[in-house]
């Protein structure tokens, strides 16, 4: 490294004459005079190593990463499906179309037309109790068979794709089935104390 060259005179005239009003009012600067004259370096020692490690602390710390944002998963929240009502729609369908005798009869030895008939009878009370205590409706209003267009965003619980399914939403097919929800539930209050697993109590005839 070359040598810094030495100052002319004007220049060292200004800067004594900055020096000269420096030294009275900066105690600071008037210290680092002192040290000069008495052949120190201007800045203390303990100054001029405490410097370099605070650089190169701040050239030697890395950027601090700014902490990724990960999206919140939904959680699903799985609900148990009290045993009572369903005990006690199955009882409705025992008491109004005899439907547990029905899946409880062996069959095999009936003839078509023997079980045919039970079946009507089976059908007409059960759907008797459904359409009383579980009013039905269709989920899609138009008729099936007609072509019908799944927009973005539907609800998978009241449409399932069938068929070759590729790609993402909006789809277009053909309405094979309407689908059913329950419009309302009406099941009837059950006294305290009441045993649900009894579908049908037992007949005694006297």
């Amino acid at each position: 490294m070359s040598e810094t060259p030495l100052p002319g005179f004007f220049t060292r005239f200004l800067l004594a004459w900055a020096a000269y009003f420096r030294t009275l009012f900066d105690a600071q600067f008037a210290a680092g005079v002192i040290r000069l004259r008495e052949g120190k370096p201007a800045l203390p020692e303990e100054t001029k190593k405490d410097e370099p490690k605070k650089n190169a602390k701040k050239l030697d710390e890395p950027k601090a990463e700014e902490p990724k944002v990960e999206p919140k998963k939904k959680e699903v929240v799985l609900r148990e499906a009290g045993p009572d009502a369903a005990l006690q729609l199955l009882a409705l369908l025992q008491r109004e179309g005899r439907f547990v005798d029905f899946l409880e009869e062996d069959v095999a030895s009936f003839s078509d037309a023997q079980i045919g008939a039970a079946a009507r009878v089976v059908h007409d009370g059960c759907r008797k109790a459904i359409r009383e205590h579980l009013p039905l409706e269709p989920v899609r209003s138009e008729d099936e068979g007609s072509k019908v267009k799944i927009e973005k965003g539907f609800d998978a619980s009241k449409v399932r794709l069938t068929g070759n399914v590729t790609g993402e939403a909006p789809f277009t097919g053909t309405l094979a089935h309407r689908g059913w929800k329950v419009k309302e539930v009406k099941l009837p209050k059950m006294t305290e104390g009441h045993d649900a697993t009894i579908v049908a109590p037992a007949e005694v005839e006297v």
